[in-house]
């Protein structure tokens, strides 16, 4: 059987074309087909609350659903672009949620699995920004607020978010490689799959005196990028929008 996995699609009206491709890949033989589906966060650009009526999120839901009417368990994990999807918007669309750094059975290897961002531990600035609204008064703070604000909102904290990205070393917003080794170590895993970095690849390391795995998932801007796990087989795979 084959476990698949996907972060960072930033799904968002501005392109349809990547929108498209995640349903026809939902669609596919190989998502409807497989042991598990895995969403390790920043599903959307940004997502303002469970009760946003816009279309997007209907046709997430629509997608989602499918999978798991199909037989395939869908689970996911927010990211810093949906940290406020909750359980009534994860019950529509047929998702399971998982709290970041959860450990699951991947095709008979104990995995960790993270969205990525609490391992950036270098940008100091993201994480206290990142630990003020997680909290549940901050939340439900913004979802008190009507949904127009809220859009308006959220498209500021974009704009801001690209301002901030291109004035910063690249090498900063990174994971930290001593917050990955006290990640796995405190799970007690020895491979680890995550997002968020935008830095697709497979990372081989030792872990004291152990072989190590980090598989670091792509994201979907211009194209899509799956993640298949099969027994003794890891497979980091492009999807083309056309």
């Amino acid at each position: 059987m084959t476990t698949l996995f996907i972060a960072d699609l930033h799904l968002d009206d501005a392109r349809p074309e990547i929108t498209t491709l995640f349903e026809r890949y939902l669609a596919s033989e190989e998502a409807r087909g497989a042991n598990a589906l895995y969403i390790l966060g920043d599903l959307v650009e940004a997502w303002i609350g469970d009760d946003d009526d816009a279309e997007l999120p209907n046709r997430i839901a629509h997608a989602t659903r499918a999978v798991r009417d199909a037989g395939v368990p869908v689970y996911f994990m927010v990211g810093n672009r949906d940290f406020l999807l909750g359980q009534a918007f994860a019950e529509r669309a047929g998702m399971a949620l998982l709290d970041d750094g959860t450990v699951h059975d991947i095709e008979g290897t104990p995995t960790l699995l993270m969205h990525g961002d609490v391992l950036c531990t270098d940008d100091v600035e993201y994480q206290a920004v990142r630990k003020q609204v997680r909290t549940d008064a901050w939340k439900q703070q913004i979802l008190a607020m009507p949904l127009a604000a809220r859009r308006a909102f959220a498209a500021q904290a974009r704009s801001d978010s690209k301002s901030r990205t291109g004035r910063i070393d690249e090498t900063i917003m990174d994971v930290n490689q001593g917050a990955v080794d006290d990640a796995m170590r405190q799970a007690g895993v020895t491979r680890l799959v995550h997002g968020h970095t935008h830095r697709p690849a497979v990372h081989d390391f030792t872990l004291g005196s152990e072989p190590a795995q980090r598989i670091v998932l792509g994201d979907w801007y211009d194209h899509g990028s799956v993640l298949r796990i099969e027994p003794g087989s890891v497979e980091l795979r492009g999807l083309t929008a056309r």
